[in-house]
């Protein structure tokens, strides 16, 4: 059984335009898959709706077994613990320290009162710590994370996102704001996750030079439909073009 399913899914967000229309595609556990299209073809939209920052108006989408549209309060709650969220602009309480960042990614797993007061274990210290450590950030474990680089935030991104745990781990747009060689590392530390952790990854990126270098499989959309799904060594430059309906796809910036 696949981890993810999209079945006949559609967004509208008013009556005049859909976001998504009939949307389809399955992901199976530890897949690497990169959505790709120009600004507006519904990439975010896909994420949005799978961990419910967004309700679709059509469809099924069943993660782990259910069916996270017909989710209650309670439910959400649930899956959200098994889906990390990785953002284009971090989203990291810049006052408090990389190690209070990366401890947030409990706060799903702990009562409201746990959470205000900050209690963590020792044993979940020593976790964070030993993500701190995968990602190389361990020299900067007690700055602010308005002291680090982008490329430095977007790891605390990515160790809080694991200190949660999650099946899946969705990045929107990850290395959109970061510098070649930043955007590597945080792609190779992605990569990494995936292969020894075992965690399905979904991107959302613009770079398709990035999505054919790292992905084991390409999701193009164009205005909210699917028009490629398949291995990155079977997308030519006339399907990128289509995807993007312009040459758009080749202006590209290469990691590595």
């Amino acid at each position: 059984m696949p981890i993810l399913e999209f079945q006949k899914v559609s967004k509208s967000y008013d009556s005049k335009s859909k976001a998504l229309t009939d949307v389809s595609f399955a992901v199976e556990e530890g897949e690497f898959v990169s959505i790709i299209g120009p600004s507006g073809s519904g990439k975010s939209t896909i994420l949005r709706c799978i961990n419910r920052l967004v309700d679709a108006t059509q469809g099924a989408i069943v993660f782990d077994g259910q069916d996270i549209t017909r989710a209650n309060k309670k439910e959400i709650r649930q899956i959200r613990k098994k889906t990390g969220m990785i953002f284009q602009h971090y989203n990291l309480v810049d006052r408090l320290s990389v190690v209070e960042n990366v401890l947030h990614g409990r706060l799903g797993h702990k009562s409201a009162m746990a959470g205000v007061v900050g209690y963590y274990t020792e044993q979940e210290k020593e976790q964070a710590f030993q993500i701190i450590a995968k990602l190389g950030l361990t020299e900067q474990a007690y700055k602010r994370c308005d002291e680090l680089s982008g490329g430095q935030k977007q790891r605390v991104g990515i160790a809080r996102s694991i200190m949660q745990g999650p099946r899946l781990i969705l990045c929107d747009e990850p290395i959109a704001s970061l510098d070649p060689n930043s955007s590597k590392v945080i792609m190779d530390h992605l990569r990494n996750i995936n292969q020894t952790m075992d965690i399905t990854c979904i991107f959302n990126l613009h770079q398709v030079d990035v999505a054919i270098k790292y992905s084991k499989r390409i999701i193009g959309l164009t205005l909210g439909r699917i028009v490629y799904d398949g291995p990155p060594d079977q997308l030519d430059k006339a399907t990128i073009y289509e995807i993007y309906q312009s040459n758009e796809g080749e202006l590209i910036t290469d990691v590595g």
